[in-house]
């Protein structure tokens, strides 16, 4: 990912959390038919390794798990993202040398990926995704809550994912580049607005981070 110095992030409990918040990833695989990608929710495992390990499923009809990949694969995590107007510079006021631009946060990570179907690592995997999207309800739905025989055959039309981290980038791109007083400009400017993208909480929030 390219990455221009005032917009990398580094902090690794930022990049946690983008995963943590984004839940879908894409996971990209090089073929020798060309690229392969599905849009998954994968979890990290913190405690794998430097810097963790992803894991997901695939359904079994999936090619991508069958076709051999070249190198490592890549997850690819977005968070928060926004159209921000030149509107909102001050500095349009003195000159109109300004463009609109997109905020966002993303995150690459990537490692060897391995794709299994041992039905008790699927129904660990299956446990903790459901897990950790049902724990936000007041009464979370649980695996066990299904038959168990209605499960043990779900799990064999799926295919288990495991990618141990190899390396992972942060990218941050928070209007850092511009002056001062745009940036404030960007992160105020939003307040009650809806944009065609989205509301304009979602920039605010992408130019909280500027007033610091």
């Amino acid at each position: 990912m390219y990455i221009p110095l005032h917009f990398r992030d580094d902090d690794i409990e930022n990049i946690r959390a983008t995963i943590r918040c984004a839940r879908l990833a894409n996971l990209v695989t090089a073929t020798s038919d060309g690229p392969l990608a599905t849009p998954l929710p994968l979890f990290l495992d913190e405690s794998e390794g430097k810097h963790g390990a992803l894991y997901g499923h695939l359904a079994k009809g999936n090619p991508q798990w069958r076709t051999a990949p070249i190198g490592e694969a890549l997850a690819i995590f977005t968070g928060a993202e926004a159209y921000v107007t030149p509107s909102w510079y001050p500095s349009k006021r003195q000159a109109e040398q300004v463009v609109p631009t997109w905020n966002y946060i993303a995150v690459h990570a990537q490692g060897p990926i391995e794709f299994f179907e041992d039905s008790t690592r699927l129904l660990e995997i299956v446990t903790r995704l459901t897990n950790i999207h049902e724990a936000s309800r007041a009464t979370p739905w649980a695996v066990s809550d299904a038959p168990a025989d209605f499960i043990a055959a779900q799990l064999r039309e799926i295919v288990g994912v495991r990618i141990p981290i190899t390396r992972i980038e942060g990218k941050r791109k928070m209007s850092q580049n511009r002056p001062v007083p745009d940036r404030i400009g960007v992160a105020t400017g939003p307040s009650g607005e809806q944009t065609v993208t989205g509301p304009g909480s979602c920039i605010a929030y992408l130019g909280s981070g500027l007033r610091r």
